[in-house]
């Protein structure tokens, strides 16, 4: 009889352990992130993106979206490999869209953000980049995405393109993220000089982009990254990349945000451990929220900071985190 009591206690326990384990919270069985291939059909022709659905992912649950634009040369893959996002969406948990040029569109995949047809709403490559972010928050069979917090970034052609972005779409995207970039209509033709000399004075083109806002015009909070080394989008460029949305938003804001790019709020300098040395300037509106954050990296080239191949620079301070420190400030 007291070995059919033991064995009956000791099958009571194991049930309820199995009882215990399948009733609690932490029973999800762990998921490893991944980066899906999807294709969209625009007025140009058929585009093809990378979305990353970062590990532990709950279908359902709400989280951000940050679209992020390749440079020349760059497809998807490539973007996500180098930037190393998916990393900092596995531990943050937001959903990452890569989107490359086309070849079709242009033979060194670079983004036509020059060209006037892509510089507002509705036509071109702008409609085809706020198309298929559309379709990414849209597919709720595979992710829940927060239309509160969608936001954009992009390097090179990519960063110039999130600037068209910012200026055509400024109710789609939260906040806008420029890496080595220029500002809203630096050139309006294939001449590519303006990478090097700068574009226009700042706040014209700050007005011609509040201009293209129309009615859907808002303060869009921005944040540059730009190495001081780099000969491609020479370090020009990112200062007018912030004079230029100072004076957006500036317009935009009914002239209550007026700030001078010499009088930043704060002013931090930074060093990474055997890297570049930096410094991370920001401005606030009048309800002293910050509105725009600039990020200049001594000694950096043309590459993604912090990221890793041929297209980032180890030893830059992490852009994917000053991305998303600045985007989570924010929602629309």
């Amino acid at each position: 009889m007291f070995t059919r009591f033991i064995r009956w206690c000791t099958l009571a326990v194991f049930v309820g352990c199995l009882l215990l384990f399948q009733c609690s919270p932490a029973a999800h069985a762990a998921t490893a992130g991944k980066l899906q291939q999807f294709s969209y059909l625009g007025a140009a022709g058929l585009y093809t993106y990378d979305v990353y659905t970062p590990a532990n992912y709950q279908v359902g649950t709400s989280v951000p979206l940050i679209v992020v634009l390749s440079g020349c040369t760059v497809d998807a893959a490539t973007m996500a490999a180098d930037t190393g996002m998916n990393a900092l969406a596995d531990q943050k948990q937001f959903i990452v869209a890569y989107l490359q040029q086309e070849a079709f569109a242009n033979a060194s995949l670079c983004w036509n953000f020059f060209l006037s047809s892509n510089q507002y709403r509705g036509m071109d490559e702008t409609a085809e980049i706020a198309g298929i972010t559309q379709t990414v928050e849209n597919t709720s069979s595979l992710w829940t995405i927060n239309k509160h917090r969608v936001y954009i970034a992009g390097i090179s052609s990519g960063g110039a393109m999130a600037v068209n972005m910012g200026a055509a779409y400024p109710d789609l995207y939260t906040a806008i993220g420029v890496h080595s970039g220029v500002e809203y209509q630096a050139v309006t033709s294939f001449s590519l000089s303006a990478s090097v000399t700068g574009g226009p004075p700042p706040v014209l083109q700050g007005d011609l982009a509040y201009q293209t806002m129309g009615r859907y015009a808002r303060a869009v909070p921005t944040i540059d990254i730009q190495g001081t080394a780099d000969t491609v989008v020479w370090p020009v460029n990112g200062d007018q990349v912030i004079q230029q949305w100072m004076e957006t938003d500036h317009d935009a804001s009914g002239g209550t945000y007026n700030v001078s790019f010499s009088s930043p709020a704060t002013t931090t300098s930074g060093q990474v451990p055997g890297g570049h040395s930096y410094t991370t300037y920001t401005w606030n509106n009048n309800s002293g929220q910050e509105i725009e954050e600039y990020w200049v990296i001594n000694g950096m080239g043309h590459a993604w900071s912090g990221g890793t191949g041929l297209w980032g620079d180890p030893a830059g301070p992490s852009a994917n985190l000053a991305l998303y420190n600045f985007f989570m400030r924010f929602s629309n």
